[in-house]
């Protein structure tokens, strides 16, 4: 915690190597952030995608706050499977606060928690993909943080949310961490090519891939309200 700097904030590595007098706190901290996104709304600026990825890297580190397991597959699985419960806690949170608090959140003035528009876009893209969106969403920040929420709005059948919601939380968490893990090994192995050493070329193409085509659909929409 010595040398806080506010830009630590956006810095996945930050929140992965966190720690209190030597205690590392690492997972817990991942843990709630996947579920502050959904749960508490605040996805926009959270690193979502990146942090998951890069947490697929750091795998065993992050385990070891917990306990220690001397297998690679078994810390990836163990680290996905908590993530993807994070993941489903924060959603089953945010529809319950849908279901509870639709009128106001459509009426809430814009603050740097909440932005109206993001609510709106997300419930036309519900709207589109129905259920599926609960699964797309989860790839797509800002989606990923008001699509159960806009579940909880239109009354979306529980049974059918819920299936949804655990499906794409374990998709998510597994994909990402693996894909970390597994690609960081392989690129080491056979090119000698560190990925803890490009750590933000990495969070910068993840970044990319993840809000292109957010921005691509709201500048489409923009056009054709013009």
């Amino acid at each position: 915690m010595n040398d806080f700097d506010w830009k630590n904030l956006i810095d996945p590595l930050f929140y992965i190597h966190f720690d209190v007098n030597g205690i590392k706190l690492g997972i817990y901290i991942v843990l709630f952030i996947v579920f502050a996104e959904t749960g508490l709304f605040a996805g926009f600026f959270l690193p979502g995608d990146s942090l998951l990825f890069l947490a697929g890297i750091y795998s065993r580190e992050l385990i070891e706050n917990i306990l220690f397991i001397n297998n690679d597959f078994l810390n990836v699985v163990l680290l996905s499977t908590f993530v993807a419960l994070s993941g489903i806690l924060g959603n089953v949170v945010g529809y319950w606060f849908g279901s509870k608090s639709g009128y106001y959140l459509y009426n809430k003035q814009d603050s740097f928690w909440f932005k109206r528009k993001y609510l709106v876009q997300s419930k036309d893209f519900f709207e589109k993909y129905g259920g599926k969106a609960i699964i797309f969403a989860r790839f797509l920040p800002i989606f990923r943080t008001f699509a159960p929420i806009v579940a909880g709005i239109v009354s979306m059948d529980k049974q059918k949310f819920m299936f949804y919601n655990v499906l794409s939380s374990f998709i998510w968490s597994f994909t990402l961490i693996f894909a970390g893990h597994y690609l960081y090994g392989f690129l080491l192995d056979n090119y000698q090519i560190d990925l803890k050493e490009h750590i933000e070329l990495i969070v910068l193409a993840l970044v990319g891939i993840t809000v292109l085509p957010v921005i691509y659909k709201f500048s489409k929409k923009s056009k054709v309200q013009e």
